[in-house]
């Protein structure tokens, strides 16, 4: 089971890591990313910090409640993503639906081997 909550839990900070470095680096990209879906534009960089905060908390899991708190934010962040993808029409949600299953994945499993 360790073996499953670690895997599953460096492909999801893979994935976050990925996806942060892409919106500080691509942020023009991004941003039109975003504007299709009639996001705003500002909210890139907060979720870019956001993202790397939560894996940070995730991967340290010192302070119990923050991690709730982490893996909920990520929980929110899928599921917005995926349904705004399938919204525009782009052909872009596997990636949210992989990032979900990694997600709840290492939570229910890092739930039994690491309390």
């Amino acid at each position: 089971m360790k073996i499953i909550y670690w895997i599953a839990t460096g492909l999801l900070t893979l994935l976050m890591l990925f996806s942060a470095g892409m919106y500080l680096t691509k942020h023009e990209e991004i941003l039109q990313t975003f504007a299709s879906f009639n996001y705003p534009g500002y909210i890139v960089y907060p979720l870019a910090i956001l993202k790397l905060s939560g894996i940070t908390v995730i991967l340290l899991n010192k302070w119990k409640k923050l991690k709730e708190w982490a893996y909920a934010g990520f929980f929110f962040n899928f599921v917005l993503a995926f349904f705004a993808h399938q919204q525009a029409g782009d052909g872009e949600w596997a990636g949210a639906l992989v990032a979900l299953v990694l997600l709840l994945t290492s939570y229910f499993v890092g739930k039994k081997v690491r309390p």
